[in-house]
């Protein structure tokens, strides 16, 4: 082939690539069989039967989801309010007793009674007012109080002085003349009184059911400083006889146990400084008058 000769399929080729305008081509890169250039339109695609499109759905016809449900934010209950202040730290008094001795009823409160609101008695009513969902304040309100009465019972005149401290009772009769060691029952107190008038009172100890301190007018017959029990074989310091065996002493027991012993039948006495002084002033012959 001359150099002046072109084959058709190179003046195609040239035709693609010097023009501006594209020409399509048939599948086999070569022209029609009338010289001009074959169409290579591709046919629009048609829906098959077995794979239709699903028409779009207007907004009217999309079913509105249900979500789920969004409970509401948790609210706090509110805080519980204090009623009107009744007792707090640094009150004293029969009422602050009442308020230990119901505790106590309860276990609440731990100690004795005492009569004086402090720390201790605060702490004990904090520990109530959360056990019942009341305000925690350590004071004791209206509400409180009101919740502390209706779980327990009027304290005994025992319990209100479980410590001891208890208010001596009216002397008897025969304690108003002369020099006499007036002892309540009672009130557990021992009031040494001259001539109707008390001089000193003091916190004492009876004996138990089956040895029981002895009831009546009686009078100091004999005085030991150092006395050792012979029957039981325990100290008596102090010790003044009115009947028998049965002496007015001190009683270490007492002192460490309080209220929780008894004696054998003597009237002991738990304050070591109180009795001193009263064994240094009693005489042999001075009346001891027990009584409820």
């Amino acid at each position: 082939m001359s150099r002046g000769a072109i084959s058709a399929g190179a003046v195609a080729a040239l035709v693609l690539v010097a023009g501006c305008k594209a020409v399509a081509v048939d599948t086999e890169g070569g022209p029609s069989d009338d010289g001009k250039p074959r169409s290579t339109a591709t046919p629009s695609r048609t829906p098959t039967e077995a794979s239709p499109r699903t028409p779009a759905r207007s907004p009217a016809q999309t079913p509105t989801r249900t979500p789920a449900h969004d409970p509401a934010p948790h609210t706090p209950a509110p805080a519980p309010k204090p009623g009107k202040t009744l007792m707090e730290q640094g009150d004293d008094g029969k009422r602050v007793r009442e308020l230990q001795a119901r505790l106590r009823q309860i276990a609440w409160f731990g100690g004795n009674p005492t009569g004086t609101y402090g720390p201790v008695t605060a702490a004990a009513v904090k520990g109530f007012q959360a056990k019942r969902g009341l305000a925690v304040t350590g004071v004791t309100d209206t509400v409180t109080w009101s919740r502390l009465l209706g779980m327990t019972r009027e304290p005994t005149r025992s319990e209100l002085y479980a410590g001891g401290g208890m208010p001596p009772a009216k002397p008897d009769k025969r304690c108003l003349t002369g020099r006499v060691l007036c002892i309540a029952k009672s009130s557990r107190t021992l009031t040494w009184m001259i001539d109707g008038r008390a001089v000193s009172t003091m916190d004492v100890r009876f004996g138990s059911q089956y040895t029981p301190t002895r009831e009546g007018t009686f009078s100091v017959y004999w005085k030991s400083r150092h006395h050792v029990s012979t029957l039981y074989d325990t100290p008596m310091p102090y010790a003044m006889f009115f009947s028998g065996g049965q002496a007015v002493h001190f009683s270490a027991d007492f002192a460490a146990r309080g209220y929780a012993g008894g004696s054998h039948g003597c009237v002991n006495v738990r304050d070591e400084k109180k009795i001193a002084s009263l064994f240094a002033q009693v005489r042999k012959g001075d009346r001891v008058v027990i009584y409820k």
